[in-house]
């Protein structure tokens, strides 16, 4: 299992790669949900990551593909 500094970075680099390729797959978003519910708490920078993936994709800057 991986430590709180380790799952976080591996958070942060799915996220980072995620926005750098404007987009997302099932299977990246089935990764990245997996991250994110694995956590007992987000703190305040990956919250902001969430957010702007959210915000990304509601404002077509991220596209969702199959």
């Amino acid at each position: 299992m991986l430590n709180g500094q380790t799952a976080t970075q591996s958070l942060e680099s799915l996220m980072r790669t995620i926005l750098n390729r404007r987009r997302i797959n099932r299977e990246t978003q089935r990764m990245l949900m997996q991250s994110l519910l694995g956590k007992s708490n987000l703190n305040s920078q990956e919250q902001a990551w969430v957010q702007e993936i959210f915000e990304a994709i509601n404002q077509g800057r991220l596209r969702v593909i199959d």
